[in-house]
């Protein structure tokens, strides 16, 4: 995956986490733990992001 791809990915979850909060707001969700799955997979993409720009340099 490339650098560009990765910057969109990061893009689409982020806009899905604040979907889902917004989402959770007004009609509570059953399963929860999604936040925290999402915010981890932001987390470990923001890491493979640095890494490869990191390389790149």
């Amino acid at each position: 995956m490339s650098v560009a791809d990765l910057r969109d990915r990061i893009q689409v979850e982020r806009k899905r986490l604040e979907t889902m909060k917004l989402n959770h707001a007004i009609s509570p969700l059953e399963n929860t733990s999604e936040f925290k799955k999402v915010r981890k997979d932001i987390a470990r993409m923001i890491t493979i992001l640095a890494e490869k720009e990191k390389d790149q340099k």
